[in-house]
């Protein structure tokens, strides 16, 4: 196998103009990421992420192995880099420079595969995928989970190339990375393992990845035991997907918000696929034959298993499968590379650019994939009509997250006091473990006991919903609260926001 890789990078006469091209595409994807950044509100999500992020040590690592461990490595780097600055356009745009990270690791898988043309067309391509900008814009994992995967392939590929104690030490490390920024990189492990199956490699080499592997399952047993302990509760508000919804997402995921994108995208990977597509299941492979078969397996293996399973229990959620963005992207660069010509190449890459810069002005106003709620005019609502004795409620405790994000967004506007910051708005009944955030405060439910003994002691008391049931059919907690709120404030006022409502219950 390793005699077989091509060179990617020999000296020519171009040289200097691949690497200033690459130079600009980074350029052009730092830009095309930063523009608009803070022109979408903080969502549930991302407030998630920044109360995390901010909460003492203590309360820190009681909260990662107790409910979050998962994209617990990004939790880690977001912590030190909001040590610099705690503005929403700040605290996004530490995903946009791992996204911009993520290009030249994608040069250098796809070089490493192909050829400098093709990883160059790869880079252009994941330059103004709309997909990727979404992504590369919110406060979560994904761009990290993203650049992991491809650098976690890219040493699995430069070890079968060189089987160097370097590139087995890269390829363990990277890849336990992955998992703890986001425990689905235990699939792309899996997809991994597959395609290597199908390589020629010699015996030496097999048993080195086999070692290798062994230690990446060592490194993530905290996280195996977090997941099994926690079982499916935390992705159990996935909803179950059908054919529709998959097609969709393979839309969205070339990058467009409309078919002509993901079609030419379509013949561009059957373009790549043909010239090998009746070995491709043999096993022993060359490495022409390999590398789409690599590809495939990184593509197609997670999404269709997790779809597969969804039939159980659903477990497919497209931003998840965000990691097999780079397989995507090389195969459709391989298959524009056939046309040999560049002059052949040039408007169609022109043309499939122009297509993906249509999806991203249309994601910079838009969420292809949730509704994005309004907790921050709820919260500002609330802190706005206020008044000395008031109280407050929520519905789950999660909601408390967003709340306590605003509200200190909103204190820092006045004084960088935390004094300030706790006295600003209402007394909090639920939850409330201290005076800040706890991390018992990120999870439960309030009991009607709490409720009846705490409530009555105060003139006016706030409630704030959020996913708590559709409309004309609450869930539990939602009735409880009604129950026993109604008992003893006769008046109650209403305001809806998008996916959270705010009541006022008061003395009449």
């Amino acid at each position: 196998m390793r005699s077989s890789f091509r060179t990617p990078f020999q000296s020519s006469a171009d040289r200097w103009a691949h690497w200033l091209t690459l130079g600009l595409l980074m350029v052009l994807s730092y830009v095309v990421r930063m523009r608009c950044l803070a022109h979408k509100p903080f969502w549930f999500d991302e407030c998630f992420s920044a109360e995390v992020a901010r909460i003492d040590w203590h309360n820190f690592v009681h909260l990662l192995w107790w409910r979050e461990a998962n994209m617990s490595l990004y939790y880690v780097l977001l912590r030190m880099w909001m040590h610099f600055g705690q503005s929403e356009w700040f605290i996004r745009s530490l995903s946009v420079g791992i996204a911009v990270a993520t290009l030249p690791a994608i040069y250098w898988l796809a070089g490493m595969l192909y050829d400098r043309r093709v990883a160059l067309i790869a880079s252009a391509l994941f330059t103004f995928n709309a997909y990727s900008v979404r992504y590369s814009q919110e406060a979560r994992s994904y761009a990290l989970f993203l650049l992991l995967a491809t650098v976690s392939s890219g040493f699995l590929v430069a070890f079968l190339k060189q089987g160097t104690s370097r590139n087995r030490f890269g390829y363990v490390l990277v890849s336990v990375l992955a998992v703890y920024a986001h425990f689905y990189a235990l699939l792309l492990l899996a997809a991994q393992w597959l395609a290597v199956r199908g390589v020629k490699t010699d015996a030496s080499s097999r048993s080195q990845l086999r070692r290798a592997w062994i230690v990446i399952g060592v490194a993530v047993l905290p996280l195996l035991i977090f997941v099994a302990k926690t079982g499916a509760g935390p992705i159990k508000w996935i909803p179950r997907p059908g054919l529709r919804e998959l097609l969709e997402f393979y839309v969205l995921f070339a990058g467009g918000d409309r078919w002509p994108l993901a079609a030419v995208f379509a013949v561009a990977c059957i373009a790549a696929v043909i010239p090998v597509g009746r070995n491709l299941l043999l096993r022993d492979q060359p490495c022409e034959t390999w590398r789409c078969q690599f590809l495939l397996v990184w593509l197609l293996f997670p999404i269709v298993l997790t779809f597969v399973l969804s039939v159980v229990r659903p477990v497919f959620l497209g931003r998840y499968m965000i990691f097999c963005l780079p397989a995507l992207l090389i195969l459709v660069a391989a298959g524009l590379a056939r046309l040999r010509r560049w002059w052949l190449i040039a408007p169609c890459l022109a043309g499939i650019l122009l297509l993906s810069l249509q999806g991203v002005r249309f994601v910079y106003g838009h969420d292809f994939d949730n509704e994005r709620d309004a907790s921050g005019v709820a919260t500002d609502f609330i802190l706005d009509h206020t008044q000395a004795g008031d109280a407050v409620i929520f519905h789950i405790a999660e909601t408390r997250v967003p709340y306590e994000f605003f509200r200190s967004i909103r204190a820092g506007e006045n004084t960088a006091s935390s004094a300030f910051t706790a006295q600003l708005g209402p007394e909090i009944i639920f939850p409330r473990h201290g005076e800040g955030l706890d991390y018992r405060d990120f999870t439960g439910k309030p009991t009607e006991d709490l409720v009846r003994a705490a409530a009555p002691g105060h003139r006016r008391v706030w409630v704030m919903l959020m996913n708590n049931g559709p409309a004309g059919n609450p869930d539990a907690t939602t009735l409880m609260l009604t129950r026993a709120l109604a008992e003893a404030f006769p008046g109650m006022e209403r305001r809806e926001f998008s996916r959270v409502e705010v009541r006022l219950y008061r003395e009449e």
